[in-house]
Formats: structure tokens, sequence, C-alpha cells
């Protein structure tokens, strides 16, 4: 089924290479198979995950060929099905209007509006999973092609989220990073050995522990154990176990009284793209090491909190999501080292915190710092030293949590006596889930969260390329969106459109009707 004319070919970004973006004038614009949906993009936010795969391309995890999750031959008939070396469309922060629609296609219809879920877990590459803007094109261009065979979960949830008319498409679209957000702190932990589980016991003392191998680290293979126990405290040894944990595996230091006596090289990258755990007990009790592991990472009342780079596009989302939340108590330092990206901070934040009877503090901290020890830690720079840094920083009891993308194999000289004695947790998440994204609309829907507040800039495709670069040098203090029915519409901060008014439904009308 067609809603309207379609025409055969379209304008579109692609990225051709390292490195290699180009504005295509004339790309084919493909026609709906059985199961397929063809949409017309409403937005499309700028995400800082978008330059990861402007550097990797076809060594980005979530760039690579399905591995399993879907049959090759059903992967042969999607023409956006694009892995490897093959030029991709990114962009995956969308709202898109389905156009027309496969005779064999369920769960979307033509004139509907939907709100795009870009993680496809259930389709496996090598290293990672598949993504919407990564090894299936996403939506820099006008018209975007998906099959419902990819975008539907073994569960039969589909991908595609109806949305309301009355909102504007800006802030429906960035329901999908404020769900990165989200993920980061509703994302359940395991608080106990996984069953029917591989698990390496190292080192001295009696420990009962089912299906337990004990063996010397250095003999086994890597990535195989779902949980690692060290009985011990020597530092080389922990540095050799850290390749031995499986993808979501957890590492247990029982010290037995003793003390590592000097930093351990720590796999933190892993944190976060592992993802791995770590906890610890100056003790003998493994028991006493599991019962540090929170439920979930949400904050937690009378929570300080300190946000590391929190003037940037997404700093600004931790800071006003937990603002928003309605935990009692809790005070928010906000440190970044732009003046210009903190007086917008500000500006954002201040009526939120002043709203609801919170503490926001923000500082540059090239002038100041506070003194305070903190009970949550966010870091939204992907430097391994912030890692480290934030376990000295740490009150008793706190969570750290690496937003920021360190890459997987990027390690740090950590404080683990005082993570263990202090009983610190770190966590990391990527991504976000269908339930982060649903959770993440309800409270837009609801208005208790305002996703517009981010908006800093705006562009048609004639500008994306360099919105995409300022991103990469930060120079935006705020999101960037692109709207790619708008023809000739350069990056343009939102202050030359609308001035000191934050975007809203008016300010994207007033836009769209360039193009009508």
């Amino acid at each position: 089924m067609i809603a309207t004319s379609i025409p055969p070919t379209q304008r579109a970004i692609q990225l051709t290479g390292p490195d290699q973006l180009q504005l295509t004038e004339s790309k084919p614009v493909p026609r709906p198979g059985p199961y397929q949906i063809l949409a017309r993009v409403e937005v499309c936010g700028l995400c800082f995950s978008d330059l990861k795969l402007l550097k990797q391309f076809d060594q980005h995890p979530r760039k690579s060929a399905v591995r399993a999750g879907l049959d090759q031959n059903a992967l042969l008939e999607i023409p956006s099905y694009v892995p490897g070396k093959r030029p991709t469309v990114p962009g995956h922060e969308t709202v898109v209007r389905v156009v027309a629609v496969g005779d064999k296609v369920r769960h979307a219809r033509v004139g509907g509006r939907y709100l795009v879920q870009t993680d496809y877990r259930w389709l496996p590459t090598a290293a990672g999973a598949s993504a919407f803007g990564y090894n299936f094109e996403g939506a820099l261009q006008e018209y975007v092609l998906m099959d419902e065979r990819a975008i539907t979960a073994p569960d039969g949830e589909s991908m595609l989220i109806p949305v309301p008319e009355n909102l504007p498409a800006s802030a429906l679209a960035l329901c999908e990073p404020w769900a990165c957000v989200e993920d980061a702190y509703v994302d359940r932990q395991r608080q106990a050995f996984k069953p029917d589980g591989k698990c390496l016991v190292v080192g001295d003392g009696e420990v009962n522990v089912p299906h337990a191998i004990r063996a010397r680290p250095d003999s086994l293979p890597d990535g195989l154990f779902d949980d690692v126990i060290y009985f011990g405290h020597d530092p080389s040894v922990v540095e050799q176990l850290f390749p031995k944990i499986a993808p979501h595996g957890l590492l247990v230091l029982v010290q037995c009284g003793g003390k590592f006596g000097r930093l351990v090289t720590t796999a933190v990258g892993k944190i976060h793209y592992g993802p791995i755990r770590i906890v610890g007990t100056t003790g003998h009790d493994v028991r006493d090491a599991l019962a540090t592991i929170p439920a979930t990472a949400e904050i937690r009342p009378h929570d300080k909190i300190h946000i590391v780079g929190a003037a940037g596009p997404m700093g600004q989302m931790h800071v006003i999501r937990n603002l928003c939340q309605g935990v009692p108590g809790i005070h928010i330092y906000a440190g970044d080292l732009s003046d210009e990206r903190l007086a917008k901070l500000e500006k954002l934040a201040r009526p939120l915190a002043e709203r609801y009877g919170f503490g926001l503090t923000t500082y540059n901290p090239s002038h100041t710092k506070p003194t305070e020890k903190f009970t949550y830690i966010v870091l939204m720079a992907p430097i391994p030293a912030l890692v480290a840094e934030a376990v000295l920083d740490a009150a008793p009891g706190a969570i750290i949590n690496i937003f920021a993308g360190i890459p997987a194999d990027k390690t740090a000289p950590v404080d683990l006596d005082q993570y263990i004695a202090k009983r610190c947790y770190f966590i990391g998440t990527s991504g976000s889930t269908l339930d982060d994204l649903k959770a993440v609309l309800r409270k837009v829907v609801s208005g208790q969260l305002d996703t517009n507040l981010s908006v800093a800039a705006v562009a048609g495709l004639d500008g994306a390329i360099d919105g995409i670069r300022a991103v990469e040098k930060n120079t935006m203090p705020g999101k960037i969106l692109v709207y790619p029915s708008v023809k000739g519409l350069k990056l343009t901060p939102i202050t030359e459109l609308i001035g000191d008014r934050q975007w809203d439904a008016a300010s994207e009308q007033s836009l769209l009707q360039r193009s009508s």
C-alpha cells in the first residue's frame, strides 16, 4: 500500500569509508518488498555515537554482518542492509511517517507516525549487535526502508512505537538519546552468580560455588567465565583475570584482610562495552562483596551526584533527568570546562532545581572544584583517567556510572584498595531497550519531561555534515536536529531563528513551512 507519490531518488548523507561523509543528491528510493516499510523521515538528531561509526566504519562492532537471528536469504532481500564496507546512512534518533508497506507487513500502517527503537539485540554481529543507522541504513535521508522481519523482536514487539500527532517531531525523536540516559540508571544488575554459568576461582581459601573451575588464570582461554572470584591481594593476578571475564561477567575480589598496595591496571573500557562488573570485600566472605551490587543504578534519596562533563549535550540530559526524577534530597554538582556551556546549563537546569527544591552547583574545574565526596558519579567523557579519579572522589557506597563509551580495549591504573574499602560499584551501559524508550515517551507525553530543552541547533541535509563535525568538535551546547525535508538550511543555532526561547512545536512548524 502506498500513501502518496514517492520520488525515484532522494537526498541522503552517506558514510562511504572511515571519516568519509558525502551528501548524495540522487540516492534511489527503494520500493518496499512484501515485508518492508518505507517511511519519510521527519527529523533526525545527531549523536556522539555517530562519531564512533564515522571513525571506525566497517571496524565498528555494529557495522559488521548479522550472524544469527534472521535467515541470510532474507537479509539479501533488504536493500537497506549494508554491512561491512558498503556505504551506510548514519542517524538513529528519529521519528518517521510511513508512506508505503508490503502486503505482508503487520505492525505498521501507511500514514502512521512512529518513534524508532534502534538496537536490534536479537541480530548479533561478530562483536556486538545490529542497529539502525549502522549495518542497517539510518535516518539522515529523506526516506528510509525497514524490514519487519529485522525490526521485530523474538517476543513479537515491533521497534516502531506509535506516537501522538500533537507533539513536535523534535521532542519525540529526542526520546532516543534520553532513553540511553534512562537505561544508564534503570539497567538491572545481576546480584548473584550466574545460574549454570562458568565460574573461575583463583587463590587461597575455601568456597562452595557451583560449576567452579579451579586453575591458574594464565592457562585458561580468554572471555570464558561468567563469574571470576579471586581470594587474595596480588595485583598482578587481578590484571591477569580481566581478559578471562565473559561479556556480562562479574569479577569478585576477596582481599582476605590484605591490600593490593599499588594501582591495578583495570579494564575500564569493558565496564561500558563488556559489560563487566567489579565488586569486592576487604574480608573473607564472598557474600559481603555481592552485597555491594545494587538492584539498578538509579539515583537514591539524598545522593550527592557529581556529573563530569555536565554541560555537553548528553550531560545536560543527565542533569535534567535527575532533577525531574522526583528523588528527594539530591544535590547535583555539574562540572564542565566551558563557561559558555555552563551558562546554558544554568539557564536550563536552575529553574528545575528551584521548582523541585534540589541543590545544584555548577562549576568549571579549571577555576574551582567541589571538596565534597560524592555518593553518585557520572562520567560523560571517554577518558580512562577520569575513572581512577572518580574512585578517589567517591564517598562510601558510591555508584560510579561510566556513561561515556571508553573503548573496550582501554585500561586505567585504579586504586582498587579504595574502591573495595569504600564499597564502590562501577556501572556502564550502551544503548537502550524498548522499555527505556517507552518510559521516556510516557514522561514526554505526560509533560514530566521536556526533551526539547536540549536542542541547540537545527539543519537540513545541507548542514548535516557540518552538524556532525560540530558534534565532533563539541562546539554546540546541546543537541543538533536535522530536518531532511527543509532544503538549503545550513547548520543554524536556534538563537538565530527564535532568539532566547526554547525550541518547541511552534518553532518546528515555522521551520517546516520553509519546505512547503
